[in-house]
């Protein structure tokens, strides 16, 4: 790693360092909730199975690309955080910040397409 010592302000440092580590945090939740996702067509499928009605089960599942999705949102959420993290860091040593939030519009965005085909496929399996 780098141990050169950085210019710019250290808690200015340490505050992108905290938002680094929040949008980690962020970006795991993501996937574990996708992971969630995909396995639960799999857990209902199973209780079917279980309950001797295997007609139940709805044979177009969403779940499993909708899963998928959001797994692939939080992985790329953790290196756009990454390189976010990298160009602030660079732009507090020089003295030249500016603001960008392209990033947060980005990730909204593909976790509210993601939660509209969820809602579709719950609303579609009631």
């Amino acid at each position: 790693m780098n141990n050169e010592p950085r210019k710019g302000n250290p808690t200015d440092h340490l505050a992108n360092e905290r938002t680094l580590l929040a949008w980690v945090r962020t970006g795991i939740g993501i996937m574990a909730f996708g992971f969630v996702v995909v396995k639960f067509s799999l857990f209902v499928k199973q209780i079917s199975l279980a309950l001797g009605k295997p007609n139940t089960i709805h044979q177009y599942g969403y779940s499993a690309p909708i899963g998928i999705l959001m797994v692939i949102t939080g992985a790329l959420s953790l290196l756009l955080s990454l390189l976010r993290y990298k160009r602030t860091e660079r732009q507090i040593s020089t003295n030249s910040y500016q603001h960008s939030s392209t990033f947060l519009y980005v990730l909204v965005l593909t976790l509210m397409i993601a939660s509209i085909f969820l809602i579709a496929y719950l609303i579609e399996s009631m």
